[in-house]
C-alpha cells in the first residue's frame, strides 16, 4: 500500500477521552464556537476526566481526536428544567457529579468541520445511550443550543422555530441532528447559555428516556424479560370421567412444566369430551350440565399450577349459574391465585345450539411474568378488544380457540397476528384436533397452534415465533423477549401505538350499569 494511500485511509476508534487530547479537542471547540470562550480550558476538561472519566467518550482518526461527547450524572431533581449550564456544570468544576444520581446530563458534543458528513455525531449518541443503559440510568437530559435560531429572530419566537424544525420547515445544525437521535423537547430555556449569541442564549431542554431504567432493582424476584411460553395442541379423545381427563392435563402441564415454561396454555372447550356423558340429552341441556364439573377442574388445575410451577390459562369452560350460561377461561397463577376472563362475542351457532351469553368486562392480568390478556376464539376477531388491551400495558395475549374448518381456523389466526402486529405484542393461540363422534356440535376439529410476534427487524422476519404441525397433538415450547416489546414501542420502524392520531379517534368501554 503506498503511503499516500495509507494517509487518506481512515482508522477511527471510538474510546474514552484521556487529558493528553485536550490539545486536540480545543482545537475543534476553537474552530466551531464562535466565541471563543465557550471552548473548554485544560482545568474543566481535567475536571470532567477526574469525576467521571467513563462519561468522557472521543472518536479518534489515526490517533487524532475528531469528534466528542462529554457527559456527567446528575440527581436531577436537585435543578430541575429551569437551570443555567454553570449551574449544573459547578461553573466548569463538575463538582455538581453524582455517582448516585439518576440522569445522565450531555456538557458537549462536537465534531470536526473536516469530519461533517460521516455521522460520527450518531456514533457518539449512541455511545452515551449504551452508557446510560448500561449504568441503568433514567435517562439523558442536555440542554441544545439553537444556533440557527439568530436568522429567523426577528420573525418568530423560539417556540415557534422549534415547531418548524421539527417539522423540517428549518434545518437546524443541533436541534435537527438531536431530534433525529430520539431526543424530545421539554421545554425552552433562557439564558442558559449567555455568550451563545447564535441562539440568542436560548435552549432546548432536551431528553431521552432509557426504557430499560428499572428504579428499584431487586436481586430476586425481578420482572421477567424473557417469558417462556408453553402452548398444547389438545387432542379431542373419550375420556369417562373427571379424572381420566386431569390424567392428559397433567401429562402435559408436566411436560411444557419440564422445559421451565411460565406458562402453559389449553384450548377452548378442552374439556368437551366430557359431553359424551350427556349424550342422551339435548346440546343445551348437555352444556349445562358440563357446566357441574368446571369449579372442580379450576380446582384442580389451580393445583397442578403450584405443584409443576407454571402460570396455566386453562383454555375455557361452559359456567352455569342457574340463569346465564357462559364461557369463562380461567388463569389459575403459580402462586395459587386465579383470576377468569368470560367470552364477550358469542358465535350464530353457540347461541342457536347452547344458548351461551356474552360477558361484559375486560382485563389485564398481573402475573410474575409479565401482563397478559384473554380472549377466547371469536373475541379475537375484534380488534377493538386488544387495543383496550394495549393501552393497559398487555405484553402478551393468550387465545384459547375451538374451529371445526379450516376456514374458521383462519379467520382466528389471521386475527391473531393481526393484534400482534397493531398492538405490539406477543400472541399464543391453540385449539384442539382430532374428533368426538356423537357430541352433537363438538364432532371435528382444525387447529395450528403458534406464537406470533410484531413485525420489524428485532423479531422473526415472518413474525411467527413457533408453530405446530396441522391438526397433530403436540406442544409448542418457545421464548418472547420482553424487552424488546418495550423497544418496539419506543424506537420501531412504526410505532403503532404511539404514533395513534387520538385528536382525531379513540376506542371508549361502556361499563354496563
Amino acid at each position: 500500500m503506498s503511503k499516500q494511500r495509507e494517509e487518506l485511509e481512515h482508522r477511527l476508534k471510538l474510546r474514552n477521552i484521556k487529558l493528553s487530547d485536550f490539545d486536540d479537542i480545543r482545537e475543534i471547540m476553537v474552530s466551531i464556537y464562535r466565541n471563543k470562550g465557550m471552548a473548554w480550558t485544560r482545568e474543566e476538561l481535567k475536571n470532567q476526566l477526574k469525576v467521571f472519566p467513563e462519561g468522557q467518550i472521543c472518536i479518534e482518526d489515526n490517533g487524532k481526536v475528531v469528534a466528542a461527547a462529554l457527559s456527567i450524572i446528575v440527581d436531577y431533581g436537585r435543578f430541575g428544567d429551569n437551570h443555567t449550564y454553570d449551574q449544573i456544570t459547578g461553573f466548569g468544576k463538575f463538582d455538581t457529579h453524582d455517582h448516585d444520581g439518576d440522569t445522565l446530563y450531555g456538557t458537549d458534543v462536537f465534531v470536526h468541520y473536516e469530519y461533517r458528513g460521516m455521522r460520527l455525531g450518531r456514533r457518539l449518541y449512541d455511545a452515551r445511550k449504551e452508557l446510560c443503559e448500561n449504568l441503568n440510568l433514567r435517562s439523558i437530559i442536555a440542554g441544545g443550543r439553537i444556533p440557527g435560531y439568530s436568522k429567523h429572530a426577528e420573525e418568530m419566537t423560539p417556540r415557534k422555530y422549534i415547531e418548524l424544525v421539527k417539522n423540517k420547515e428549518i434545518f437546524d445544525p443541533v436541534l435537527s441532528f438531536q431530534l433525529a437521535n430520539e431526543f424530545h423537547v421539554r421545554k425552552v430555556i433562557t439564558k442558559y447559555l449567555p455568550e451563545d449569541k447564535d441562539s440568542r442564549a436560548y435552549a432546548t431542554l432536551l431528553e431521552w428516556i432509557n426504557i430499560y431504567y428499572e428504579k428499584d432493582e431487586k436481586l430476586i424476584g425481578n420482572k421477567k424479560s424473557i417469558v417462556r411460553l408453553g402452548l398444547v395442541q389438545w387432542k379431542m379423545r373419550r375420556f369417562s370421567n373427571v379424572d381420566d381427563l386431569m390424567q392428559q392435563v397433567e401429562f402435559f402441564v408436566d411436560t411444557v412444566s419440564g422445559y421451565k415454561s411460565d406458562f402453559c396454555l389449553l384450548p377452548e372447550f378442552f374439556n368437551a369430551p366430557l359431553l359424551a356423558e350427556f349424550n342422551d340429552m339435548d346440546a343445551s341441556e348437555a352444556i349445562r350440565n358440563l357446566a357441574d364439573y368446571t369449579d372442580e377442574i379450576v380446582g384442580r388445575m389451580s393445583d397442578l399450577a403450584v405443584s409443576y410451577n407454571v402460570n396455566i390459562i386453562a383454555g375455557s369452560m361452559p359456567e352455569y349459574d342457574g340463569k346465564k350460561l357462559r364461557n369463562v377461561s380461567y388463569l389459575c397463577r403459580r402462586d395459587g391465585t386465579q383470576a377468569k376472563q368470560y367470552k364477550l362475542h358469542i358465535t350464530p351457532d353457540e347461541a342457536a345450539y347452547w344458548g351461551l351469553q356474552g360477558g361484559n368486562g375486560i382485563h389485564v392480568f398481573d402475573t410474575d411474568a409479565g401482563r397478559i390478556g384473554i380472549l377466547i376464539c371469536y373475541d379475537v376477531e375484534f380488534p377493538e378488544l386488544g387495543r383496550i388491551l394495549a393501552e393497559q400495558e398487555m405484553d402478551i395475549l393468550f387465545v384459547p380457540f375451538w374451529t371445526d374448518t379450516k376456514n374458521a381456523f383462519l379467520r382466528v389466526n389471521t386475527c391473531a397476528r393481526s393484534r400482534a402486529i397493531e398492538n405490539e405484542c406477543y400472541v399464543a393461540i391453540t385449539g384442539s384436533v382430532g374428533n368426538l363422534p356423537k357430541v352433537e356440535n363438538m364432532d371435528i376439529q382444525y387447529s395450528q397452534a403458534a406464537i406470533y410476534s410484531p413485525s420489524d427487524f428485532s423479531f422473526p422476519h415472518d413474525s411467527i415465533v413457533a408453530q405446530a404441525s396441522e391438526n397433530a397433538e403436540t406442544t409448542i415450547v418457545a421464548d418472547v423477549d420482553l424487552d424488546l416489546l418495550t423497544k418496539q414501542r419506543k424506537a420501531g420502524s412504526v410505532r403503532n401505538l404511539e404514533q395513534r392520531r387520538l385528536d382525531l379517534y379513540s376506542i371508549q368501554w361502556k361499563q354496563k350499569k
